[in-house]
């Protein structure tokens, strides 16, 4: 489902009952590390696959990364050799070659120097480009998930797999991925020239990297538990934050404000001691491997001098095995650090691909559109959100075009998810809805959906101007039409005492306007989408009288020759309704117009009375 065709947001209950509200602006077209856990993925093998085939995508940049990434470890190589000579030559008073020698050896240390400096920046540039393609990918995926996905997962879940997963990918690749490459590269190298040097003296150097090894394993599994429940209850702080601001007012009301603090405050604590030991013990990783190293170079100098006394080696090549067995544990130690992140990072992208692999919302039959006279009709449909609990029950409902037709019922009747199903965001378990006597499966879903337009109580506004939130289902019609349907949805007038008029600005999402400014916009956008069916939730429950009125005057047009659904809990709005049609837990059990279902004294009559004699419910 693109973003062309509808924004959505439904909120529904862990038991399956559903009483969701699905806010949709409908149209013709739209605009279309450490210190984090060690996360295994599933299947890192096939993620790794997956991976790769990105790579391949930036193909150019990669081989430049590999070819500087080689150059860099060969100069890291090869200099510590030619200061090995430099030493000999001046322990052995040779100084005719000394100054060629020394030229030589700084020329190579400034290779290393630059072919670091250019690495970081190749590397920062294919992750970023790849992460863009990735990102672009998933957020292609997400917009066209079917509705009945998205309301099955939490969309805080969905929202850190395009950041948080995305950015571990990312700093693996921009970090890590060249650190890798050379570190083994490094190894192999390195390892190379100690043995051509002097074979008992390398596994002497090395047998520090036992230990090391050793000590990684033990000090990650302990690091792992700390890390893991610090995530979690940064997370509790994170969600905790994120609930009081969003509900401050009713938060302030309440005077809840001392209760908000203390709640925070121990799950704040918590992360705190959390927090300081999972520190301590990452930290102490630095200092123990610090002093494997300044084993290793003991080792080194002093069996070094021992062979040299001997006569084995030159005083040259202990000051390069000095070199060396530093650049050996380097590696060592980088490498086993960076084993968490990459699996951190493999994870997410597993994560990712989970959501890249979900099934697309079907786009529907092939029957090519016809001119939509607006005649809907329901044949014995039946609907479950969970299996076993049915919450549309063998409804039936005929629709002449050019109608109005209301819903009314009890919460949790059934209303809402009969547009859900009309709309296609659910599939119906069994039964048919035709379009004009067309099986709604047998149309294309942007055709259908084109031919919908849809008010809501709560209304959906961009964070931009309000000639884009108008024009939202078509950005190409002229200025003429919008001002006409400013006109005709009563908005005109609101919008052009502001500033900039169709220009304004409306700042995160519209939130400094009223309920009533809100909505008549909503409604303008409406009439832009020039829809042959209308679906209204009730508009105006929550404003004031007189802004009612112009709200009610505004449907009104907008509903004139045009076949029309309404969802109406304020039974005042749908007394000329051609049709009024009475659910209650997923069935049909009244239909007639307001003065026939009053005379029957039946459940139209007892919701009537509710609301305006005053009875309790």
């Amino acid at each position: 489902m693109s973003t062309s065709d509808t924004s959505v947001k439904t909120i529904s209950n862990a038991s399956g009952n559903r009483s969701s509200l699905v806010q949709m602006s409908m149209g013709r077209r739209g605009p279309g590390m450490r210190g984090a856990p060690i996360e295994k993925p599933k299947d890192g093998k096939t993620t790794f696959k997956r991976l790769l085939k990105y790579f391949r995508q930036e193909l150019g940049l990669v081989i430049a990364l590999a070819a500087v990434v080689v150059a860099g470890v060969a100069c890291s190589v090869i200099a510590p050799g030619l200061q090995s000579n430099a030493i000999d030559r001046i322990v052995g008073a040779r100084f005719d070659t000394l100054p060629k020698l020394l030229i030589i050896m700084v020329v190579f240390y400034i290779g290393y120097g630059l072919s670091t400096l250019i690495q970081g920046r190749l590397s920062a540039s294919l992750s970023q480009r790849i992460i863009k393609r990735m990102r672009s990918d998933l957020f292609g995926k997400i917009v066209r998930l079917p509705v009945s996905f998205i309301d099955g997962h939490s969309h805080g879940d969905l929202m850190s797999r395009m950041t948080n997963d995305a950015e571990n990918v990312s700093g693996v690749i921009s970090q890590s991925l060249s650190s890798l490459f050379s570190g083994v590269l490094m190894l192999i190298g390195t390892a190379s020239v100690m043995l051509w040097y002097n074979v008992p003296l390398t596994l002497l150097s090395c047998s520090t990297v036992v230990l090391t090894v050793l000590f990684t394993r033990f000090i990650s599994k302990k690091m792992r538990s700390f890390f893991v429940k610090r995530q979690q209850l940064l997370g509790r702080v994170n969600g905790t934050v994120e609930e009081m601001v969003s509900a401050s007012k009713t938060v302030t009301a309440y005077n809840y404000q001392d209760e908000a603090i203390r709640q925070f405050s121990e799950t704040a604590d918590q992360l705190t001691k959390t927090g300081i030991k999972a520190e301590i013990i990452g930290n102490c990783m630095g200092p123990v491997m610090n002093m494997f190293n300044n084993v290793s170079f003991v080792i080194v100098a002093v069996f070094g001098a021992w062979f040299a006394l001997k006569g084995y080696i030159t005083v040259g090549v202990i000051s390069a095995f000095i070199v060396y067995s530093k650049q050996f544990s380097r590696p060592i130690n980088e490498l086993a650090q960076l084993y968490g992140q990459i699996q951190t990072a493999i994870a997410g992208a597993e994560r990712i691909f989970a959501i890249l692999d979900e099934k697309e919302e079907p786009s529907g039959g092939e029957i090519p559109a016809q001119p939509v006279r607006g005649v809907i009709e329901f044949k014995h449909v039946n609907f479950s959100y969970v299996p076993g609990k049915q919450i549309i029950k063998d409804f039936n409902l005929k629709v002449e075009s050019g109608k109005k037709i209301a819903l009314v019922g009890t919460t949790g009747s059934g209303k809402t998810t009969i547009i859900n199903l009309l709309m296609r965001f659910y599939e119906i378990d069994s039964g048919e809805i035709l379009l004009d006597g067309v099986n709604i499966k047998d149309l294309s879903i942007h055709d259908l959906r084109n031919a919908i337009g849809i008010v809501l109580q709560d209304t959906i506004l961009f964070t931009d101007t309000v000639k884009y939130n108008l024009t939202y289902a078509d950005p190409n019609v002229s200025m003429e039409e919008i001002r006409a349907a400013a006109a005709s949805s009563n908005c005109a007038k609101m919008i052009e005492a502001w500033p900039e008029g169709y220009d304004t600005m409306l700042l995160a999402s519209g939130t400094g306007l009223s309920q009533g400014q809100r909505q008549l916009l909503t409604i303008g956008r409406a009439f832009l989408s020039y829809p042959q069916i209308l679906i209204l939730d009730e508009a105006t429950s929550s404003v004031d009288t007189r802004t009612e009125k112009h709200i009610q005057d505004a449907m009104v047009e907008l509903m004139a020759n045009r076949t029309s659904l309404i969802i109406a809990h304020r039974i005042s709005t749908i007394r000329d309704a051609d049709q009024i049609i009475v659910m209650d837990q997923g069935t049909i059990v009244e239909s007639g117009t307001h003065d026939v279902l009053l005379a029957k004294g039946g459940v139209y009559h007892e919701l009537y009375m509710t609301q305006f004699a005053g009875q309790k419910t």
